[in-house]
């Protein structure tokens, strides 16, 4: 099987048992550019119930030689897709940004290297994700071991369609179970053309499979009584449904990653260009649609006009950078859709009446195609819409602020609790508040970012569960404790 696909010759079939093959649902998903609204496509498969089973069959069916295969082969097979990956990067990275208009400089080189290191970092376990054992003095031997669960699945979201295949399916993988991998229904062509690579790199029919699809699909696949385990990407509304559908079919293991409403909090004594450089990528990274972006900007009085000027010259400068993201010097390009673009528009236009004061941005970009300027509001009310929902764009608030314990307060003021960042030159203040946000993840000094090796995941609604390092591991395993009688 040859990987000869580009925006020219897209993947448009289920991936199922080592195979591309045609739904047995006569629905079809209908794909356009975001650059242009240009269709591209109106005929991509659309997995229905017969599909899920199929796929969850084959699965089953390969799932005893799987976890069998010894840890030094699967390891190789594993190092090999990611190799695979990297070699067809730029020609994934098209078929993601056709549809979500991510420039690759900018966003898809970034998503290529993160699948590929999801890979890489997993297969390293594979041998070193030990068990536990513990003392036999009281005349039992106890034993625990980390067993895969059997038929797993992720559902990935539009915004990081690559990236977060790597996220999901690296820890599944590499733990021995069979994984089915259901991509969002706005970008579906990356994950697709994975099948040549899945079959190159060696892994056997069943085990990694493709299913495109809508939220039907996904709530097939929430609901199967034969799939152990979903982890999901997006939207806390979805997210809350899976939830009820695994409770209410198997009981399955659900990872659940769910967005935010991020606070940064900038004290007098930051290293301003640090600050502004952190935050003025924070919201135009991927034209701001990112789950951990800092949207909530606090600033402490001293430092609040100089930091304001930096701020708004460094996204009037990314505005620049707004274009055609097949052009190499686009660093901004278009939100996904029209539902994208309407609902951030509509936030921002809200936002203009009364929510605040315009600081920067608030309009659109050309008139074709879904781009609009990063935009700020100030002086932002408590209340207001724009400062307690996840917009999803390149909008952010900006207050002041003047007691570290008044700052804790506004931060943890919200129900989302995945990232948050603190700006300041002492230690000790850096570290209070790192303890006092009620949130999965702090940066000191930075802002919006994770790393492979460290727990992903949020507190409150944004999310259940963890994603990277080994808890990546320990969420697709079940621990069995075995006990040895020794006292005879």
């Amino acid at each position: 099987m040859e990987f000869n696909f580009s925006k020219s010759n897209l993947p448009k079939q289920l991936f199922i048992n080592n195979e591309f093959v045609a739904s047995k649902n006569s629905k079809k998903l209908e794909l356009y550019n975001p650059k242009d609204d240009s269709l591209v496509a109106n005929d991509v498969d659309l997995a229905g119930p017969e599909d899920v089973d199929a796929a969850v069959a084959a699965a089953e069916k390969a799932f005893p030689a799987w976890k069998k295969m010894p840890p030094i082969e699967r390891r190789e097979i594993m190092y090999k897709f990611a190799g695979l990956v990297e070699k067809h990067g730029k020609a994934l990275a098209e078929l993601s940004r056709i549809t979500l208009g991510a420039p690759y400089g900018a966003f898809g080189a970034f998503e290529v290297g993160l699948c590929s290191e999801a890979f890489k970092y997993n297969a390293g376990w594979i041998d070193k994700f030990a068990g536990e054992s513990f003392p036999q003095e009281d005349g039992f031997l106890k034993i625990v071991r980390n067993e895969p669960l059997g038929v797993t699945a992720g559902i990935v979201p539009w915004n990081g369609p690559l990236g977060t295949v790597g996220l999901k399916a690296g820890p599944a993988l590499a733990t021995g179970n069979c994984f089915i991998l259901k991509p969002s229904e706005k970008t579906p062509f990356a994950s697709l053309a994975l099948g040549p690579l899945i079959v190159e790199a060696g892994f056997p029919p069943g085990v990694f499979q493709v299913l495109s699809g809508d939220g039907m699909t996904g709530s097939l696949i929430s609901s199967h009584m034969r799939i152990r385990k979903v982890s999901f990407t997006g939207s806390i509304p979805t997210g809350k449904r899976i939830q009820e559908a695994a409770a209410k079919s198997n009981l399955k293991r659900v990872t659940l990653e769910l967005g935010g409403k991020s606070p940064a909090v900038v004290f007098d004594d930051a290293n301003l260009d640090n600050a502004v450089t952190w935050l003025s990528n924070a919201i135009t990274a991927n034209t701001g649609q990112v789950c951990f972006a800092a949207t909530r900007v606090y600033v402490q009085e001293g430092i609040y006009d100089k930091f304001v000027a930096g701020y708004k010259k460094a996204l009037e400068e990314k505005a620049k950078t707004i274009g055609d993201p097949e052009d190499d010097s686009t660093v901004m390009g278009p939100l996904i859709d029209k539902a994208q673009f309407d609902r951030v528009s509509g936030f921002i236009e809200r936002g203009k009446n009364g929510q605040g004061t315009l600081l920067t941005g608030g309009s659109r970009v050309g008139d074709k195609g879904f781009f609009i300027e990063p935009t700020v509001f100030e002086n932002v009310k408590a209340d207001a819409e724009i400062i307690t929902q996840e917009i999803f764009g390149p909008v952010a608030v900006l207050n002041s602020f003047k007691t570290e314990e008044e700052i804790i307060e506004k931060s943890n003021n919200t129900n989302f609790g995945l990232m948050a960042g603190v700006f300041t030159q002492d230690v000790n203040r850096a570290m209070r508040m790192a303890s006092a946000f009620d949130s999965g993840m702090v940066g000191i000094n930075c802002v919006s970012l994770m790393m492979m090796s460290a727990p992903f995941g949020g507190s409150k609604e944004s999310g259940l569960g963890r994603e990277c390092g080994r808890d990546a591991l320990l969420a697709f395993t079940e621990r069995k404790t075995i006990m040895m009688n020794m006292t005879y």
